[in-house]
C-alpha cells in the first residue's frame, strides 16, 4: 500500500515543474493555467523534463554535456522503471508518464534530438525532420496524451495537428533565436540556408512552411477537450503573434535581435482567448 507522505512527495515535485514552466517560459505558463485543474501539473512535469535536458545542451557550457545528458537519459529511464526518483522533475514526470501511458518511444525520439544538438551545427534535409520530430513533434504529442486522458481514438484522430503545432513552435523558435544560434552556438538548423547570406525569399519560404503547420494544428485545437482547448489555443495565440512580428521584419533585422512579443500584448491576447470561450467561439 502506497505510504499517504506519498502524496506530499508527489505534489512537491510537480510544484517544482511548476516553478521551472514559470521562471522559464510566461507563454506556455500562462496557457497552462487555463487548463482544468487536472491538466495542469502533468503538463507542468512534461515542460519539466524537456526545458531541463534542452538546458544540458543549451546552456551548460564548461560542463561534460554528453556525460550530463547520458545521465539524464539513465535516470529518466531509472525512474519510469521503478516508479520513483529523488530528482522531482524524473519523479513527477515518470508519474506523468505512467498516469497517461506516453510512449517510451517519444521519450527516446526527444532524448535523441536532445543528443543531436551535442555535435551537429548543420543540418541536412533527414536531420532536420528527425530533429523536429524528436525535441517538438514529440512533446505535442506527450501533451496530447494528457489532454485526450487515455481516449485513444481521440488521441490518434488528433495525433497528426499535435505534431502539426510542436513542429511550427519549434520552427518559430529557431526563427527567432536564428542570432544566438548560429553566431553563439554555430548551428544552422534550416536546410539549405547560408546565414551568412540570408535573403527575403529565404525567410519567406520558411516562414510558408510554417503557416501550413500553423493552419494544420488550427484544425486541431479546436477540436480539443473542453479542458485543454483554452491553454492550448492562448498558447498558439502567443506564438502565432510572435510569427507575425517575425513575418514583418525583415531578414537582415533578424540576424541582429530577437524578436519579442511584449508583456502587455501578451496580457491582451489571453483576455481576448478568454472572451472567445465565454462567446463559444472556441
Amino acid at each position: 500500500m502506497r505510504h499517504p507522505q506519498m502524496n506530499l512527495y508527489d505534489q512537491t515535485c510537480f510544484e517544482c515543474c511548476k516553478v521551472i514552466t514559470e521562471k522559464y517560459s510566461t507563454s506556455f505558463s500562462s496557457g497552462i493555467k487555463a487548463f482544468a485543474d487536472r491538466l495542469r501539473y502533468p503538463v507542468y512535469a512534461i515542460y519539466g523534463f524537456v526545458r531541463y535536458a534542452d538546458e544540458i545542451v543549451d546552456t551548460f557550457h564548461g560542463y561534460n554535456k554528453a556525460g550530463l545528458i547520458a545521465d539524464f537519459k539513465k535516470d529518466t529511464y531509472a525512474a519510469i522503471q521503478q516508479k520513483i526518483s529523488l530528482n522531482p522533475v524524473l519523479h513527477a514526470f515518470q508519474h506523468t508518464v505512467s498516469q497517461y501511458h506516453i510512449d517510451l518511444e517519444l521519450i527516446e525520439a526527444f532524448l535523441r534530438s536532445m543528443e543531436m544538438d551535442l555535435n551537429n551545427k548543420v543540418y541536412d534535409e533527414t536531420n532536420y525532420k528527425n530533429y523536429i520530430y524528436g525535441s517538438a513533434e514529440v512533446v505535442g504529442m506527450m501533451c496530447l496524451r494528457v489532454f485526450c486522458e487515455n481516449d485513444e481514438p481521440l488521441y490518434q484522430s488528433l495525433l497528426p495537428m499535435a505534431r502539426s503545432l510542436g513542429s511550427a513552435f519549434q520552427k518559430i523558435n529557431f526563427l527567432r533565436d536564428v542570432k544566438s544560434d548560429f553566431e553563439e552556438r554555430g548551428r544552422t538548423y534550416f536546410p539549405g540556408i547560408d546565414f551568412e547570406n540570408f535573403t527575403q525569399q529565404d525567410k519567406r519560404t520558411i516562414e510558408n512552411d510554417i503557416q501550413a503547420d500553423l493552419d494544420e494544428a488550427y484544425k486541431g485545437i479546436i477540436l480539443l477537450p473542453h479542458g485543454a482547448r483554452l491553454g492550448v489555443y492562448i498558447a498558439y495565440k502567443y506564438y502565432l503573434q510572435l510569427f507575425k512580428k517575425i513575418t514583418a521584419t525583415s531578414a537582415n533585422v533578424i540576424l541582429q535581435q530577437r524578436i519579442r512579443v511584449s508583456g502587455g500584448r501578451k496580457r491582451a491576447l489571453y483576455c481576448n482567448a478568454l472572451l472567445k470561450r465565454k462567446l463559444r467561439i472556441i
